[in-house]
């Protein structure tokens, strides 16, 4: 743990996605899943901080109807009123406001740092990860920058966005050129060959009066709220919060920002964007990805990835698909076309078996 100044960390958990459709709900989403070990997303999330930050410090951000999910996720891991509550979803910027918001009101200081990370990563190396994070953490410290953390690509990813490195502070350590917008394939090749650029993981490490000033600068429209959330209760929050407006973290401050540093991270990562991203998170069982299911049989099939849990599973001369089945749903689709679960979402958001998304 770090002696040198006061660390928190801001997990934001509050999102509905369905990606993960029909194993995430929207009365369980992506984030309070079992999905690569027999611990929730989220759970795992924060105890990769044991040892960097103290319990009393950590801060789960989500939403009301998510109180009983979160809470069971973090179990002595968070601060006592460890969960902060967004009256609505609307998007990351206003989450993290009232995030530091809430902290300030909680004691905080101007000179506190923060790590403010998504609730639903895999990371498998987590000594890594905290070497990462407290470099990040010092970085921030010494030079009241935002340091964010940048993934270095292994391959030409079209589905996230990019962070251009610029100049050197230290090993590991530059400037940040630009953020870059999701690239098509030939671009994303570019990015790949130059060396340069980072994925953007949507992590970062801060002082509370280094963010604080640069939504101040950058977002002044959202920042005029900011002292209104640290001083009312939850019942004025709620008005108050309506009228600030949707934004992402990125759009609203990171990429308006000359204030930012990125730390290369020395870890794996995988955002779990879909069903197939599993095989690069769990081992392989027969040439397929078995997901807490282990009674099945398999014959001629590969390169499958199947969640059916307590079920009998048997292929055979089948390849390459996602098999998901649960008490409600049956989903098959080819493992190429794992994007197009939002299609399934879509069609059955307008069928009498729309209940099936909740």
């Amino acid at each position: 743990m770090n002696d040198e100044f006061n660390s928190f960390v801001l997990v934001m958990a509050g999102g509905q996605g369905t990606r993960f459709w029909p194993e995430s709900t929207s009365k369980k989403p992506k984030q309070y899943l079992s999905l690569n070990s027999s611990k929730s997303l989220l759970e795992e999330t924060l105890r990769r901080f044991d040892g960097l930050v103290p319990s009393k410090h950590s801060y789960v951000v989500t939403v009301k109807s998510q109180e009983k999910l979160a809470n069971d996720c973090s179990k002595n891991l968070i601060a006592n009123n460890g969960l902060i509550f967004e009256p609505s979803g609307r998007n990351t910027a206003p989450c993290i406001l009232l995030a530091l918001a809430k902290l300030e009101a909680k004691g905080a200081m101007d000179s506190d740092l923060m790590a403010i990370v998504p609730s639903d990563h895999v990371i498998l190396n987590q000594k890594g990860f905290q070497r990462t994070v407290s470099k990040a953490y010092k970085l921030a410290s010494d030079n009241n920058k935002i340091v964010t953390i940048g993934i270095k690509p292994n391959f030409p990813h079209t589905g996230y966005g990019y962070i251009r490195k610029g100049q050197a502070v230290k090993e590991g350590s530059f400037g940040v050129f630009d953020f870059v917008e999701k690239p098509d394939f030939e671009t994303a090749k570019s990015y790949l060959a130059s060396g340069e650029y980072y994925w953007n993981a949507g992590m970062f490490v801060t002082s509370l009066k280094t963010l604080k000033n640069e939504f101040k600068t950058h977002a002044p429209d959202m920042y005029e709220y900011y002292q209104g959330l640290v001083e009312s209760n939850d019942d004025d929050i709620v008005k108050i919060y309506s009228k600030i407006r949707k934004e992402s973290i990125d759009y609203a401050v990171m990429e308006k920002s000359k204030n930012v540093y990125v730390q290369e991270a020395e870890f794996d990562w995988n955002d779990l964007g879909s069903w197939d991203a599993l095989e690069t998170v769990i081992d392989q069982c027969d040439d397929n990805v078995t997901v807490h299911n282990n009674d099945h049989y398999y014959h001629e099939a590969a390169g499958n990835v199947v969640f059916a849990p307590g079920k009998f599973v048997s292929l055979q001369y089948v390849n390459d698909l996602i098999i998901v089945d649960n008490d409600d749903v049956l989903m098959i689709l080819p493992k190429d076309r794992a994007q197009e679960v939002k299609k399934i979402v879509e069609y059955v958001k307008s069928t009498p078996l729309k209940e099936r998304l909740t």
